[in-house]
């Protein structure tokens, strides 16, 4: 689920190099990070939150698909 989720970020941002994402479960949930430089996370979070939305919702149906409807997942953008 990182490796998406880092394509996607990657291709929104400048900076490529910036991008850094990881992942940790806590309290049953795999809590995925995305960290990019400050000046660009309003880039990747986008115009009233929609590419931040857009992305938790490909990660959402990325889970359904191999079988992870029961695992909750978080996408945090920093």
């Amino acid at each position: 689920m990182e490796k998406v989720v880092e394509y996607i970020v990657r291709a929104l941002v400048d900076n490529q190099d910036a991008v850094s994402v990881s992942s940790k479960e806590e309290d049953g949930a795999m809590i995925i990070t995305v960290k990019t430089a400050p000046e660009e996370v309003g880039r990747v979070v986008g115009k009233n939150g929609r590419n931040a939305q857009a992305i938790r919702t490909i990660v959402r149906s990325l889970a359904g698909k191999q079988g992870f409807k029961d695992q909750k997942y978080v996408v945090k953008f920093e």
